[in-house]
């Protein structure tokens, strides 16, 4: 059992406690923010919420961990950046997996958030910071990089690598041995054919390349 420091006070921290609370063995002592968003509480769910700039002053990286299971925005750049930071100051990440998740003896790093019903078939490594939300299926013998985001319901077919900073939208299909360059933005039931292109954004089945950068969207 950890002692945890949950980075965030929106949606995805308070899916976070819910999880870490009801499903392991984790003890959240704590939130933070950085401290131009702190709550005029100073609470969340119960527990203090502290100033990120300061926060190893009274949870010291010794004696506590971190979970920092932020949203996509920003094609995952945003996520990178509290994850890089939280690591500067000296943290381990847990990584949380719901036990109604089947793994087979993965590789995973830290900092991810996998969550019900995800099948990970053996062999498939997983970085860190990942996200998986509910309902994933994902193919043997891959390679997911650091910081992808998978919503509901994709499926990622055998020997594929996923490169850093890739988003999956609800209900993308990915065919066999396909690379997905960093960044690729795949949309919401595209059916993803052939390998794709850095930041580019693919929509539609077969999927096809759209006239914009995964960088330029605001989401």
């Amino acid at each position: 059992m950890s002692k945890v420091v949950i980075f965030g006070v929106k949606d995805f921290a308070e899916l976070a406690h819910y999880y870490l609370t009801t499903d392991t063995d984790h003890e959240v002592v704590a939130f933070c923010v950085d401290r131009q968003y702190l709550p005029e509480s100073g609470q969340f769910h119960g527990l203090p919420v502290h100033a990120f700039e300061d926060i190893e002053q009274t949870f010291p990286p010794a004696e506590y961990q971190f979970f920092a299971p932020m949203s996509p925005s920003n094609i995952n750049l945003a996520r990178a950046k509290v994850y890089d930071a939280i690591k500067a100051k000296g943290y381990t990440c847990i990584s949380y997996v719901s036990s109604r998740a089947t793994v087979c003896h993965n590789v995973i790093g830290e900092n991810c958030f996998i969550l019900e019903d995800n099948t990970l078939q053996p062999f498939t490594t997983i970085g860190n910071n990942v996200v998986m939300w509910s309902g994933n299926h994902i193919g043997h013998h891959g390679s997911i990089a650091d910081h992808v985001f998978f919503t509901s319901h994709v499926v990622l077919s055998g020997h594929c690598t996923v490169e850093p900073y890739c988003f999956f939208g609800v209900n993308a299909t990915i065919r066999d041995g396909l690379t997905l360059a960093e960044g690729s933005f795949i949309a919401m039931a595209a059916a993803v054919m052939k390998k794709t292109e850095a930041w580019g954004v693919y929509r539609g089945n077969p999927a096809t390349k759209a006239e914009i950068s995964s960088k330029d969207l605001k989401y």
